[in-house]
């Protein structure tokens, strides 16, 4: 079987045949032959685009744990993997430290740096807050105990409810009493726009909304009026639209920082999305079930 990566020097079991380039996407003669695509990370449409020209695709396994964006292209009959457990630890952190960017106004602090001015001001701390995590997977999950390490009382939040986790349907009458809301949620139907104008009209004054998810769950006008009120504060690592164009009013916002898609895209990613690619050639190789498979069949035999 062969497998385009952008990994040279990926380590390929027996039977199986390593492609790579140093462009964004595979070459035009390469498409035909390829089995199991796996998209460079982080290099947008123009990865997915070729797909439909893979006559002998097999598998697709995605470098992002989000893959909305690869179902939309996927073929009929191809198997469809994320990157589960990839991106948690990068995501995580990046969540804590828009949180306590936000919530210690660090953004003030080197804006008064950068003018030569000392303000000595009273922040909150994470600390004594309460926090919803709306989003009760692994990332979830380890921002939860992020929080709890310093100290804050976290909720979570799911669909089902299970385990620790509060049923989403919990979730209005609660949110008046969180001072800080973090959406780690995949974006679905269901989930989309899911901080509407409404809800975000219920959040505390002076709470802050951190979104680690997908752009699409928060509604952009809406945050936009609220952050402008000075009433709440946000951290933002997705944006509806994204990336976010020059001129955009979400940029020049009260109370917001806004990092450019930068989740998982840390250097924890190289090792980690590594091994997932030659850990699912493995399994392959062994007859096993692929893990992660989130669309289309389930592949188990390299004749599959």
């Amino acid at each position: 079987m062969k497998i385009w990566s952008q990994w040279s020097d990926l380590s390929v079991p027996q039977g199986f045949t390593a492609l790579t380039g140093d462009e964004i996407a595979p070459s035009e003669s390469e498409l035909g032959s390829i089995e199991i695509y796996v998209p460079r990370y982080m290099a947008g449409p123009a990865t997915l685009e070729p797909i439909a020209r893979m006559s002998a695709l097999k598998i697709i396994q995605s470098p992002n744990a989000g893959y909305d964006d690869v179902l939309k292209v996927l073929p009929e009959g191809v198997t469809l993997c994320n990157a589960a457990g990839v991106h948690d630890v990068s995501t995580a952190e990046l969540a804590m430290g828009l949180a306590i960017t936000a919530r210690r106004g660090f953004t003030e602090f080197i804006a008064n740096q950068q003018n030569g001015v000392w303000v000595h001001k009273l922040w909150p701390s994470i600390a004594d807050s309460r926090v919803a995590i709306v989003g009760a997977g692994d990332i979830g999950t380890l921002i939860a105990s992020h929080m709890k390490a310093f100290q804050a009382e976290v909720q979570l939040f799911s669909r089902s409810g299970e385990g620790s986790a509060n049923k989403i349907s919990e979730f209005d009458t609660l949110l008046p009493t969180f001072d800080i809301v973090v959406l780690i949620l995949p974006l679905n139907d269901e989930s989309r726009g899911f901080m509407s104008a409404k809800r975000l009209a219920k959040m505390k004054d002076g709470s802050l909304l951190v979104n680690v998810a997908r752009g699409p769950v928060v509604d952009t006008d809406a945050l936009i009026n609220e952050l402008n009120s000075g009433r709440i504060f946000a951290g933002l690592d997705v944006t509806d639209p994204e990336p976010l164009p020059d001129g955009h009013p979400l940029w020049s916002a009260k109370n917001v920082i806004i990092s450019p898609h930068v989740g998982g895209d840390s250097s924890a990613f190289e090792s980690r999305g590594k091994k997932l690619v030659e850990d699912q050639l493995a399994l392959l190789a062994s007859g096993s079930p692929l893990k992660n498979v989130v669309a289309g069949p389930t592949r188990n035999r390299m004749s599959s």
